[in-house]
């Protein structure tokens, strides 16, 4: 292993070595100046994010898996990505998952040691039955877990892709990756924290692979969330503002729509906008692979 000291994540940030002699506003106005800059670090490395939603797109297309994998802040907004998955896209909580070193009594307390080793990472992922279609995302700020390369060393065994995202340059967890996202956020506001900068740089990674990826295999019309998993009065109510925003319809208009498809805002769009039946509109979204554009010109056509 690298020596810790030699790591960016680890280095002391020059503009925060009098942190605990400033004002409240003093100390707010640094970590404001320093967490602007994480947008730019991310920016540099969308052509490596690009290739992950391509690699994640063509997963979910032949019925593959995304796993994400870390320990500590790490595992933390691998789990945060992976449970708004299904409300926001309707996806089974089988499409995207996220194993934490530790186990889920880890979200909550840290669980000593168990970052440190290299096998429970493969236990994991073999717990879930990882298959050659499926796509493991390694996430260590530091790029050095032992419990993510484990699980990356395992997945390329047995042949699924394999991305690292790390903040460190040449991690040793990107020896064992597809696809390096190593994004630079430089120095900590305090030293080696990374749940700041380095995590808020992880976090809109991740939040773009799956939203991109989501969008890709029709989860999303215009840009509204059209494939919604409506499970509570708030849910319901966004649907209706979504229908009656999209197809120009009276709110109880949308409401009396939605009630015959359960719900679904897809097919009630396809309904209100081409007048087609409820078993015609969901033929049609099907011929269309889910996207709702193409189920309308499927529509009018006729061709479903």
């Amino acid at each position: 292993m690298n020596n810790l000291l030699t790591l960016t994540t680890e280095k002391r940030n020059k503009n925060t070595y009098s942190i605990d002699n400033m004002s409240t506003i003093e100390i707010l106005t640094t970590i404001n100046n320093e967490d602007m800059t994480v947008a730019h670090s991310v920016q540099k490395v969308l052509p490596e994010i690009e290739k992950t939603v391509e690699i994640v797109y063509k997963a979910f297309k032949l019925g593959g898996r995304l796993f994400y994998v870390g320990a500590g802040t790490s595992g933390r907004i691998g789990i945060m990505d992976a449970v708004e998955c299904p409300p926001t896209f309707s996806t089974s909580p089988e499409l995207v998952q996220a194993l934490m070193a530790g186990g889920p009594k880890a979200i909550m307390k840290a669980v000593e040691g168990a970052e440190d080793d290299e096998n429970l990472g493969k236990e994991d992922l073999t717990e879930r039955q990882l298959t050659e279609l499926d796509v493991v995302i390694g996430i260590a700020a530091s790029g050095r877990t032992p419990y993510v390369v484990g699980a990356l060393k395992y997945a390329q065994s047995i042949g699924a892709k394999t991305i690292s995202l790390s903040s460190n340059d040449n991690s040793i967890i990107s020896k064992f990756a597809d696809i390096k996202i190593e994004v630079d956020t430089g120095p900590e506001i305090l030293t080696g924290s990374t749940r700041m900068k380095a995590a808020t740089a992880h976090k809109l990674i991740l939040n773009m692979i799956t939203t991109a990826s989501m969008i890709k295999i029709g989860k999303v019309y215009e840009n509204l969330m059209v494939d919604l998993k409506v499970s509570n009065h708030k849910l319901k109510e966004r649907a209706k503002n979504i229908l009656s925003t999209i197809t120009n319809v009276p709110y109880n208009r949308a409401q009396e729509v939605l009630e015959q498809t359960n719900y679904e805002v897809k097919p009630a769009i396809v309904i209100i906008e081409t007048g087609i039946s409820l078993q015609e509109a969901k033929a049609a979204i099907h011929q269309a692979n889910g996207f709702v554009r193409k189920a309308i010109e499927i529509a009018v056509k006729g061709e479903w």
